[in-house]
């Protein structure tokens, strides 16, 4: 069993869903919970609540697309608890659901800087501090199964959490002989509130298209239905404390997802295959694969 008793956690997007639980979760083993969010209101109330349970918390505000706002955090961290030792990447946003063409430039940056970004900001800012004491530690980056299988219509956010999980991978080999382990939080639906995203909507993103446009397919209905029906948080808190004791990479909350990834994988293969039998690659075909670290 992991020894988290006395250890700090950073927990990004924590005031609610995935990240509260997360935090609840740790909390509840022990760690000094660091709470981040950019909802001052809903983070004020995720605090009260760790602390009614006798969890130490810290809350600060975080616009986990803005490095300085990182550093501020790592600042009062150590403060407040000399060191860092696992950091939960949860911050993320939606973005509108829309074709290619209506989707506005400002959204794309809007998911991409929080998403993506904000795992980046974390990780640089948060890093260095765990290796700094040498005891090793934990970097839990949440993307979606959208980042192992496009949505249609959600052409941003499964960008963005394709690349969550591809920084994933990287670092995880990276940081192993620091004994940090990586892991990536992939979850289907979950009951949150992920599909409001708008509410947190910095200023520098909004754009000139007003408010959403009426919702006339019935797509906004049935996803809220989907989503009210998702796993509990408490639930996918959980889960993660168990894919970490396993020191598992890819931590999945949702096996009946397997289907759509295997499908994905065997049409990788198939193009693989399709690849080795063209003559106009056969000169490849023996060549070795560089290997980096």
């Amino acid at each position: 069993m992991m020894d988290l008793k006395g250890k700090t956690v950073v927990v990004s997007g924590g005031a609610e869903g995935i990240g509260f639980a997360i935090a609840q979760v740790m909390g509840q083993q022990g760690m000094n919970v660091v709470l981040a969010d950019i909802n001052a209101e809903q983070l004020h109330i995720a605090e009260k609540s760790l602390q009614q349970q006798g969890i130490t918390v810290l809350a600060v505000a975080l616009d986990a697309a803005d490095i300085t706002q990182w550093e501020n955090l790592a600042e009062q961290t150590l403060q407040h608890f000399g060191k860092v030792h696992m950091l939960v990447n949860n911050a993320g946003v939606t973005g509108r659901a829309a074709p290619i063409e209506a989707t506005d430039l400002q959204d794309w940056r809007w998911v991409l800087d929080v998403n993506l970004m904000g795992v980046v900001n974390g990780a640089q800012t948060m890093i260095p501090l765990m290796k700094q004491h040498g005891e090793g530690g934990w970097l839990i980056n949440v993307a979606s199964m959208a980042g192992f299988g496009g949505l249609p219509l959600a052409s941003a956010y499964s960008a963005s959490k394709a690349a969550v999980v591809a920084v994933s991978e990287c670092w995880h080999g990276e940081l192993q002989a620091d004994g940090i382990h990586v892991s990536v939080l992939s979850p289907g639906f979950v009951k949150t509130r992920i599909n409001q995203s708008e509410r947190n909507k910095q200023a520098h993103y909004q754009n000139d298209l007003g408010a959403a446009p009426a919702d006339t397919s019935g797509l906004g209905d049935y996803m809220q239905q989907v989503i009210n029906a998702g796993l509990a948080p408490t639930l996918v808190g959980e889960r993660v404390l168990e894919a970490l004791a396993a020191q598992e990479l890819y931590i999945f909350t949702h096996p009946n997802y397997a289907p759509m990834v295997q499908k994905r994988s065997a049409a990788i293969d198939a193009a693989f295959e399709s690849a080795k039998a063209s003559p106009l690659l056969a000169a490849v075909l023996d060549e070795k694969i560089p290997e980096f670290g």
